[in-house]
């Protein structure tokens, strides 16, 4: 009963959305700015599902200007951890085919996120350097998950080196934004979904590198993200063991 409610309930909340979002648009349609606005929106689901979310580290961004935002991609929940992290004019990449998912793929096309044809490479390659131009010349940040598929309980699967190519084409740092793992933690049929922790980490200057570089520099953010991933989830398992304390002392 209660999945079929937050089933229902999330699906009418994404419909009004998108409709609210096709009448807002029309005035400055595929403008960056609408991506924080209504990412504001989808963060809100994270009530609806039972999900206490500490976000933190979101200081750095304020400080380095445009960036290369890279996150793990977990499963669809990302969609509802993640957005509060969402920086002012930054736009996310997805794949083409997003694009025909019933009102999320107008509500991510019409707000200003980019669309990409993965499947041709010589394409992607020529977009890449498309979106950093775009990154200098119109003050945009973006947004990738560099690992180009949900990883699904498989832990931080290897990264693509598109995300790392494009930030040093064109030369802002990247900045890393870890998600606690929610691999089966999160069940729609359960009240309590537990906490997850999103933290952003310091800018990573990729000054020093060349194109050449780009696997490196995709190796060492990998070795980064994955240690900092475990931390949090060893946070998150002692926050919950103290929850559980406190419970069972109070009964």
């Amino acid at each position: 009963m209660l999945t079929a409610f937050r089933l229902i309930s999330a699906a009418l909340y994404i419909i009004v959305m998108t409709l609210f979002a096709l009448v807002y648009c029309l005035f400055s349609p595929r403008d960056p700015k609408h991506v924080h606005f209504f990412s504001r929106w989808f963060h809100q689901l994270h009530h609806l599902i039972g999900l206490r979310l500490i976000e933190r580290g979101k200081e750095h961004a304020g400080s380095v200007g445009n960036a290369v935002y890279i996150s793990n991609h977990q499963d669809v929940f990302d969609f509802v951890t993640s957005p509060g992290m969402v920086m002012p004019r930054t736009v996310s990449i997805g794949k083409k085919s997003l694009l025909w998912i019933p009102f999320f793929g107008q509500l991510y096309w019409i707000t200003g996120n980019i669309l990409i044809d993965r499947e041709n490479k010589a394409k992607a390659r020529d977009t890449i350097q498309q979106i950093a131009q775009a990154i200098r010349q119109r003050n945009l940040s973006v947004w990738m998950y560099p690992e180009g598929t949900r990883s699904k309980g498989r832990g931080l699967l290897p990264f693509k080196t598109g995300a790392f190519r494009m930030a040093i084409e064109a030369g802002v740092p990247i900045i890393p934004m870890c998600v606690s793992t929610t691999h089966q933690k999160i069940f729609l049929n359960r009240r309590d979904n537990g906490t997850v922790i999103c933290e952003m980490l310091p800018p990573i200057d990729v000054s020093g590198y060349t194109s050449q570089d780009a696997r490196q520099l995709a190796d060492m953010c990998h070795q980064l993200m994955q240690n900092k991933i475990a931390e949090l989830d060893a946070e998150v398992a002692q926050l919950e063991q103290t929850q559980d304390n406190v419970a069972l002392r109070s009964n």
